[in-house]
């Protein structure tokens, strides 16, 4: 008995990967993304390392901008905009706290 067209066949991977299809660039780019994000957010938190934050935080708004730019599913927007937020976050808190080359050029 054949199957009817009307049947959706089921996607490999995650929950909102809608397209079945594989993304390295996008998923490599939201994975990087999160990753300088936790990185400038949790080292915002300390004062003397504005450095690291506000570097941090400033790639992860670039390469979240650009994995936004391609990104094709859903969890890729949606893992992207988490991490550009604390990418963003850290940067600004890093930049109070004396920005992206405070104490190194005077």
């Amino acid at each position: 008995m054949a199957q009817p067209q009307t049947m959706r066949t089921k996607t490999a991977g995650s929950l909102f990967a809608t397209d079945g299809k594989p993304h390295p660039l996008p998923d490599a780019l939201m994975v990087v993304t999160l990753a300088l994000g936790v990185l400038a957010l949790v080292t915002a938190g300390f004062h003397h390392l504005h450095l690291v934050s506000s570097w941090a935080g400033l790639v992860g708004i670039l390469t979240g901008a650009y994995g936004q730019f391609i990104s094709v599913t859903t969890r890729e927007r949606t893992l992207l905009i988490v991490g550009l937020g604390a990418s963003a976050l850290g940067f600004y808190l890093g930049m109070a706290h004396g920005g992206l080359f405070g104490g190194v050029i005077n």
